[in-house]
């Protein structure tokens, strides 16, 4: 698998892009974006279900597992690291090599937190650390945002809050979305991440599950 995906281009069905190889043979990207996002629009649902059981390890095996099964009709390399530099835009993402760092930095911010007594701003801002870790990763060479969210999701389940991601229930437009995902990048020539931007954008997604017995709103 490295091997074969050592390269910018080796990821495309020709030098320079546009296309990614895919399961499909698909190569016109539309119909390929249209088709990959029924595929994982359907895995997704079956893992929020439960039909498809992922290990909740909140580790980089869980991560892993998540982009595995949402992409794993849809790409070869599903599940596994990237062997390429990624940029978007004014964002830097982590350099391969330093991919499993960010993700076990992750793994131990949540498992240093105190998740069940959380209020909403103490969840905001541990769910925005955790996420601007993850999002510093960007593990994969496609499909970080999905995985990502979905990771977040579970990661919600040890407090008493979810995450609604519904620009008409949170008031987060994708605009604001990655906005604040790019500016939590680590500052020039740094490693940690500053996640400031991405508390806002949690609370205002943080979703109180039913059934809890004290006030998480407190303050």
């Amino acid at each position: 698998m490295a091997s074969q995906f050592s390269s910018w281009d080796s990821y495309f069905w020709e030098p320079g892009g546009p296309v990614l190889r895919n399961l499909y043979g698909e190569r016109d990207g539309a119909v390929l974006a249209q088709r990959e996002y029924a595929e994982t629009g359907k895995q997704q649902a079956k893992i929020e279900l439960g039909m498809t059981p992922i290990p909740k390890t909140y580790d980089a095996e869980h991560l892993r597992a998540i982009h595995k099964q949402l992409f794993g009709n849809v790409y070869e390399w599903a599940g596994e690291y990237r062997t390429v530099g990624i940029r978007r835009n004014l964002s830097e993402f982590a350099h391969p090599a330093d991919v499993p760092q960010y993700l076990s930095d992750a793994n131990r911010i949540i498992r240093g937190a105190d998740w069940p007594t959380m209020d909403r701003d103490q969840f905001a801002a541990a769910a925005a650390e955790v996420y601007a870790y993850v999002n510093q990763a960007h593990p994969f060479r496609e499909g970080n945002g999905r995985s990502g969210k979905l990771f977040m999701q579970h990661v919600s389940e040890l407090s008493p809050f979810r995450i609604d991601y519904s620009p008409a229930v949170s008031g987060v437009s994708p605009e604001l979305w990655n906005q604040a995902s790019m500016l939590s990048g680590p500052d020039r020539g740094s490693y940690a991440p500053q996640p400031a931007s991405l508390v806002p954008v949690f609370r205002a997604m943080a979703v109180k599950r039913p059934g809890q017995s004290y006030d998480v709103d407190r303050g």
